[in-house]
């Protein structure tokens, strides 16, 4: 169990994001594809990346992988898995799937295969003929159909990685965390420069922010369906969330702030921000963008300005990126990072982004626009050494 192959998904734009997490965090082995990163590792490495991955949806075990043209070769390649190594006799194992591409093309047909495969080799093993599935353990398993070949996964995570556990209440259009995460790391800032966002909402992006300034695994204040599993003992999950404590950086000054002109949204960022944490750290204001006047230089706006659902009128959500582009032009040593499905954003806030990526806040196509300013000077030592 010391070299599985591990798949952190990622979301469509992100793969190159995930994939630098990952060797942050040791991984070198590992394979970008469509939607996901391959990677090598053992059981404490399921539970390592399920606590510190901060952009990936979820982080699962690559059972098998072969051609599956008929449902016979879906069944017999389902069945040649080792699957009691790994699910108990009374735990729980519902089949997801979906297939692309593929000559087996019902998705419900597809999973009953697997299923009935995966109950015909348990059966063989535990000498039973019925499944209660009652003890509260839960192995989703997940067939992949793509040109013809079937992939199998164990999710370890279980709820997304997106659950972080500090938002309970949501404004109407929510930037999901694992985004907001995936924005600042691809800004250029770094804790000890003002970090602003002028369109906060529930406070989303400051948080992700700060919790990237401290060094806190974003999984600290949740579960995962794999803590309940025999395989993986409890001291594994001990030994990642203290590894996880211990590398926490809470010495660390922050300048985060984030204001929003919308008092219900500012409450529910209050509460998220509380919960998270960083009641001290993270500064909330009511203010209109026409009056944002951030602190401090090199600083980075990190924003996702409202647009249609979250403004409800497509004139008010231009008026609003015109204003953050003049707001913007009286920081002239700042950033700006944004993220927006206006196609228009450029000519609307009158600049040209440095660069452009497009991304996806859960199925809607979005455009991250990354105006760069320039970096802080570096510190200089006062009687540099002669050569």
């Amino acid at each position: 169990m010391d070299n599985l192959q591990l798949i952190a998904t990622a979301p469509m734009g992100l793969e190159a994001v995930v994939a630098r997490e990952l060797m942050d965090l040791g991984y070198k082995d590992q394979k970008v594809e469509n939607g996901r990163v391959i990677f090598r590792g053992g059981l404490k490495d399921i539970c390592r990346a399920n606590l510190w991955l901060r952009t990936s949806d979820r982080v699962l075990i690559k059972m098998a992988e072969f051609p599956a043209r008929t449902f016979e070769e879906l069944f017999e390649g389902t069945k040649a898995v080792n699957w009691p190594d790994w699910i108990p006799e009374d735990a729980e194992f519902p089949v997801e799937g979906r297939s692309h591409k593929s000559q087996l093309t019902s998705v419900p047909a597809c999973q009953s295969i697997v299923k009935k495969a995966v109950v015909e080799k348990m059966k063989s093993s535990y000498g039973t003929e019925w499944f209660h599935e009652d003890n509260g353990q839960r192995f989703v398993i997940e067939v992949w159909l793509l040109n013809d070949n079937a992939m199998l996964t164990l999710d370890t995570t279980g709820p997304g990685l997106h659950k972080r556990g500090y938002r309970k209440l949501v404004t109407e259009a929510p930037l999901k965390e694992t985004m907001a995460a995936a924005m600042v790391l691809l800004s250029r800032w770094r804790p000890e420069r003002p970090l602003y966002d002028p369109f906060c909402g529930s406070g989303t992006i400051p948080i992700e922010a700060a919790m990237i300034g401290w060094n806190i695994a974003p999984g600290l204040r949740r579960t995962f369906n794999s803590e309940s599993w025999p395989i993986i003992s409890e001291e594994l999950w001990e030994q990642a969330r203290e590894e996880a404590f211990d590398s926490v950086k809470d010495d660390i000054p922050l300048q985060i702030t984030g204001s929003d002109i919308d008092p219900q949204a500012l409450e529910i960022a209050a509460a998220a921000v509380k919960k998270a944490g960083f009641a001290r750290e993270i500064k909330l204001q009511q203010v209109a963008v026409s009056r944002v006047k951030p602190e401090g230089d090199y600083g980075c706006i990190i924003t996702n300005p409202p647009y249609g659902a979250r403004l409800g009128d497509e004139d008010d959500a231009e008026k609003a990126i015109r204003q953050l582009g003049l707001s913007a032009l009286y920081l002239p040593t700042w950033s700006l990072f944004a993220l927006t499905q206006s196609r228009t954003f450029e000519e609307t806030i009158g600049r040209k982004a440095d660069k452009k990526r497009k991304l996806f806040n859960g199925r809607i196509e979005c455009a991250y626009y990354q105006f760069f300013g320039p970096l802080p000077p570096r510190n200089k030592p006062e009687n540099p050494a002669r050569p």
